[in-house]
C-alpha cells in the first residue's frame, strides 16, 4: 500500500497565508482603532484643557497688578480650586512643585506673539501644558492638566487589543491549518492513489463526491486509472501471447531444425566433392542452417527466462579462469585480452556463461580494434568490462540496444539474432547484478556487467 502523503509545504503555505491575512487585516484593524480612539482622547482633552485655559486667563487679570502678595494668591486661589498652573513673571512659579514642567521654547514663542499655545510632555505623570498671556500684562500664566487617566485608559486599551490580536492570529492558525487540511485531503488521496497505481495497484480508484472542482478532478482520476489498466492489462496479454508464440515457434522448430543440422553436417564433409556453383549453395545452405540452430536454441533459451524456469545455484567461482575458458573454447584468443586482478565470486557460473560470451561475441562480431576483458572489485561488487576500439554505437540506439531483436542496423541480414544482449542482461538480472553499456562514435563501447560481492543473487536456491 503507498504511504501516506506528509502536509507538506502546500499545507503548511495555505495556513500561513491565511494567518497572514487574518493577522493583518485584524492587526489594521485593531491598530486603525487604537490610533483613532487615542486621537479622539487627546482631542477631547486639549478642547476642555484650552477651554478652561482661556476662562483662567480671565480670572488671572483679576490678581493685577502682580506683586509679590497678589501672585502667592493667585497661585493659591488656583491650586485651592483644583488646577495646577505656572505663573511666569519674571520668575518661573508653580502652583505646586510636584506639576512644574518647563514649558518649551517653542510654546515659549506661540504664548510670547500673544496666542494661545499647548504642548504634552512625556512619561508619568502624563501633562498637558496649555498657556497663554494674561490679558493687560506680560505675564504668562500656564495651565497644567494631569492625563494619567487617559494614558492608563490607552494603555488597558493597547493591552487588550494585542491580546486580542494574538487570540484572532491563534484562532486563524487553527481555522487556517483545518480549512487546509480539509481543502487539501483530496489531493492527498490522488497523491496516494497516484502512488499505489505506480506501484502496480492498478484497481486504485478514487471516491467521488459531489460536483465540485474535486470531484471532477477525481472522476477525471478513475478515468484515467481505469484506461490505465485496461492498456496495461492488453500489453500483458499481447506479451504473454507473444511469449507463448516464441515458446511454441522454438518447440516446434526444434526437431526438424535437429535434422537439417544433422544434414548440413553431412552435407558439409562432402562439400569438396561437389561442384563450384553447387559447392557455393551448399556452403550458404550450412551457415544458414547453423545461423537458424543458433536462433532456435537462443528462442529455447528466452522462453525458459520468461516461464522463470532457470534455478540459480550460488558457488565460489574463480571469474579470471572461466573467462579465459570461455575465450579460448569459442576461438576468440587472437582478439580478446583477459586481464585483471584474481576474484572469486559467489555466483551462478552458467548464467554467468549465459550472459557473458554473449557481449564478447557482440564486441568480436561489431567492434573492432583492442577487445579487453577485465575483472576488478568495487567495493562490495566486481566489475567486468567489455571493451573495444570499434566504431561505436550511435546514442539514439543505446536505450534500445537490449530490446528483443533488436538491432543496431536492421539491414544487415547476416550475424547476430537480436536476442544475444536481451539473454545478457535476464541472466544478469538472475544474478542480482546490473548490465549497462556506454558508448561514443569513432571511440568503441564498452560493456560493463557488476555483480554483487558475495551476496545472495535474486533467486538463489
Amino acid at each position: 500500500m503507498a504511504a501516506n502523503v506528509s502536509p507538506g509545504r502546500l499545507r503548511r503555505r495555505l495556513m500561513i497565508a491565511f494567518v497572514l491575512v487574518a493577522g493583518v487585516s485584524a492587526g489594521v484593524l485593531a491598530g486603525g482603532s487604537y490610533l483613532m480612539l487615542r486621537q479622539a482622547r487627546f482631542d477631547g482633552s486639549l478642547q476642555r484643557a484650552t477651554a478652561d485655559a482661556r476662562y483662567q486667563l480671565v480670572l488671572a487679570g483679576q490678581f493685577l497688578p502682580l506683586t509679590e502678595t497678589r501672585r502667592a494668591d493667585l497661585l493659591t486661589s488656583f491650586e485651592g480650586s483644583g488646577r495646577h498652573v505656572l505663573l511666569i513673571a519674571g520668575d518661573q512659579i508653580p502652583s505646586n512643585p510636584r506639576f512644574s514642567p518647563t514649558p518649551g521654547g517653542q510654546l515659549r514663542a506661540t504664548v510670547a506673539a500673544g496666542q494661545l499655545g499647548y504642548e504634552r510632555t512625556g512619561g508619568r505623570p502624563a501633562l498637558l501644558v496649555v498657556g497663554g498671556r494674561i490679558p493687560g500684562s506680560t505675564a504668562e500664566l500656564y495651565v497644567v492638566t494631569v492625563e494619567d487617566d487617559i494614558v492608563g485608559d490607552l494603555d488597558q486599551l493597547r493591552t487588550a487589543l494585542v491580546v486580542g490580536w494574538v487570540a484572532v492570529v491563534l484562532l486563524a492558525a487553527a481555522v487556517g491549518n483545518g480549512l487546509a487540511r480539509r481543502t487539501l485531503e483530496p489531493v492527498g488521496r490522488a497523491s496516494r492513489a497516484a502512488r499505489a497505481v505506480a506501484e502496480g495497484l492498478l484497481a486504485t480508484r478514487l471516491p467521488v463526491h459531489g460536483r465540485d472542482e474535486f470531484s471532477a478532478w477525481a472522476a477525471s482520476f478513475n478515468e484515467m486509472a481505469q484506461a490505465l489498466e485496461t492498456k496495461i492489462g492488453d500489453l500483458s496479454q499481447a506479451q504473454a501471447r507473444e511469449r507463448r508464440f516464441t515458446a511454441d515457434v522454438a518447440h516446434e522448430l526444434r526437431t526438424p531444425v535437429t535434422a537439417l543440422v544433422a544434414a548440413a553436417s553431412l552435407l558439409g564433409e562432402h562439400l569438396d566433392a561437389l561442384p563450384g556453383d553447387a559447392r557455393r549453395a551448399a556452403e550458404l545452405l550450412v551457415g544458414d542452417v547453423v545461423r537458424l540452430r543458433r536462433l532456435v536454441e537462443e528462442l529455447m533459451e528466452i522462453s525458459r527466462l520468461d516461464a522463470g524456469q532457470e534455478a540459480v545455484e550460488v558457488i565460489p567461482v574463480e571469474v579470471l579462469p572461466l573467462l579465459h575458458g570461455i575465450v579460448g573454447a569459442r576461438g576468440w584468443a587472437d582478439r580478446v585480452v583477459v586481464a585483471g586482478e584474481p576474484v572469486t565470486v559467489r555466483t551462478d557460473p552458467r548464467r554467468l556463461e549465459g550472459c557473458w560470451p554473449n557481449l564478447v561475441g557482440n564486441a568480436v562480431a561489431h567492434g573492432g580494434g583492442d577487445i579487453r576483458a577485465t575483472v576488478r572489485r568495487a567495493g562490495a561488487a566486481v566489475l567486468i568490462d567489455v571493451t573495444d576500439q570499434g566504431p561505436g554505437i550511435p546514442a539514439e540506439h543505446l536505450p534500445r540496444l537490449f530490446d528483443r531483436f533488436y538491432k543496431v542496423d536492421p539491414s544487415r541480414t547476416a550475424g547476430g539474432t537480436g536476442l544475444g544482449l536481451a539473454i545478457a542482461q535476464e541472466n544478469a538480472r538472475l544474478l542480482g547484478g546490473d548490465l549497462r553499456v556506454g558508448s561514443l562514435s569513432g571511440v568503441g563501447t564498452r560493456f560493463r556487467l557488476e555483480l554483487p560481492d558475495g551476496g545472495d543473487p535474486d533467486g538463489a536456491g
